[in-house]
């Protein structure tokens, strides 16, 4: 384990009621976080950069309006970490290669200029994999530094895992909000397709989001709602909707429990965490049902189980630019062997591929769907084991690609155990029902004394 280090997450929306009566302030709140920053950055490596300065001007101004007052937002003053795909006017912005070392744009991407009209700090950019795909970077995870702490978005997992930050946006096409936030004992969650936007973030494929990872389910919906009630959803998308406060508790009467390609990979001891998340739910009147019990979990499982080799050869096609112009006009010996398999992979597809595998994508989100006349919610794990050892690989996705080819929410809760580091619980929702999800979600929790 991490010698030295108490990795304990650090919830912001508790903490207001002590802003509004004065007996703490934002301005107190960031120094905390920075004193874990300071402590143990050198080991974890979640930044690419910080702003500590602009961080405690921020803070200031949250704490004069929290004592007058005026919040702007139920997140004003909250310390949070951008993703290093997502362009900040005042740090760089990498993406996780050396092609873009000292890169600055000199602008807030969408999401970035939401968070600052709701007041949130912007302590630092969080590091990300290479282009927000595979190649890792270095950062190690809190409850272990042996071991990844998964990705791609690594950073603002290992920081809110760690108590540096109350919460770091993330992005995912793959897995890259909800298995880190499951390696680092965190909250994460992936909207529906098109529920933030993404302009300004290097992060242009179809069923990409940006999500958050967050210290509790409350920080997690409230950062998460008040960006896109700013910056609104992708193009073409309203975007993620619901209260602005966290969705009232609604007990599911009705979970469908997932295997997904994950199952075959799962550990035992992962697998019996599942089995006794899903006695403590049946435990509490609500009925599950599975594969072996409802014909329509059946198809959609079998319809999903393609999602991991879809999705990559999706992402291929769409990745190929600009992938080809870095390689042709930039310095290819900078790109890393798995960029470049992804670009010659890309290059040996053509239109007529594509339309297919949107087609087949298509297929299976409708198969998906029509499990909502059966359940309120799915469940599954985040992941088939706690983080894998070794900083090389980010870990396996597939308890969660799903949910990237299908379009619908996710949210990592973290709440299972094994290897006696943290395991999430993954729950499933509906395209655009996202709100429903968190709202079920909320009566889950407290099941498992969360």
């Amino acid at each position: 384990m991490a010698a030295g280090i108490d990795p304990k997450v650090r919830p912001f929306h508790a903490a207001t009621a002590s802003f509004a009566d004065g007996t703490d302030t934002p301005r107190h709140y960031l120094e905390r976080c920075i004193a874990v920053i300071d402590a143990h950055e050198g080991t974890i490596g979640a930044f690419v950069a910080t702003n500590l300065d602009g961080a405690r001007a921020a803070a200031d101004e949250a704490t004069a309006r929290w004592k007058a007052g005026n919040p702007l937002s139920p997140i004003d003053g909250m310390p949070i970490g951008v993703k290093d795909v997502m362009e900040t006017a005042d740090m760089v912005t990498e993406q996780g290669s050396p092609l873009f070392e000292g890169w600055k744009m000199g602008r807030d991407c969408a999401a970035v200029v939401a968070l600052r009209e709701a007041g949130a700090v912007v302590v630092g950019k969080t590091v990300t994999t290479e282009f927000a795909a595979t190649q890792p970077r270095g950062t190690r995870n809190p409850y272990d530094t042996d071991r990844t702490p998964g990705g791609s978005s690594s950073g603002s997992a290992a920081a809110v895992g760690s108590g540096m930050l109350a919460g770091g946006t993330g992005s995912q096409v793959i897995g890259s909000i909800i298995r880190p936030a499951s390696y680092c004992g965190a909250y994460g969650f992936k909207p529906s397709v098109g529920g933030i936007n993404r302009g300004g973030s290097f992060d242009g494929f179809s069923q990409s989001c940006t999500g958050v990872i967050a210290a509790t389910l409350t920080d997690t919906w409230v950062m998460a709602r008040e960006m896109s009630s700013r910056a609104g959803g992708d193009a073409g998308y309203v975007g993620l909707t619901g209260p602005m406060h966290l969705p009232s508790a609604s007990k599911p009467k009705t979970v469908a429990l997932l295997q997904t390609a994950g199952w075959e990979l799962a550990t035992d001891e992962a697998k019996q965490q599942l089995q006794s998340a899903r006695d403590t739910l049946e435990a509490a009147g609500i009925t599950v049902i599975d594969r072996s019990s409802n014909a329509a979990v059946e198809e959609a499982e079998q319809a999903i189980s393609e999602s991991n080799p879809l999705s990559r050869s999706i992402n291929a096609w769409e990745g190929r630019w600009p992938l080809n112009t870095y390689a042709r006009d930039m310095e290819a010996n900078k790109l890393s062997d798995g960029a470049r398999e992804r670009l010659a992979e890309s290059e040996t597809m053509s239109q007529d591929e594509f339309r297919g595998m949107l087609e087949r994508r298509n297929e299976i989100r409708a198969i998906f769907a029509k499990l909502e006349d059966h359940c309120d919610v799915c469940v599954t794990l985040s992941a088939p084991d706690a983080a894998p050892e070794g900083l090389g690989w980010t870990g396996d996705p597939n308890f969660t690609v799903c949910t990237s080819l299908l379009g619908v929410p996710a949210v990592s809760l973290p709440v299972l155990e094994t290897q006696r580091l943290p395991l999430g619980l993954q729950l499933i929702g509906f395209q655009n029902k996202d709100a429903e999800m968190f709202a079920a979600a909320g009566a889950v929790l407290p099941l498992f004394n969360a």
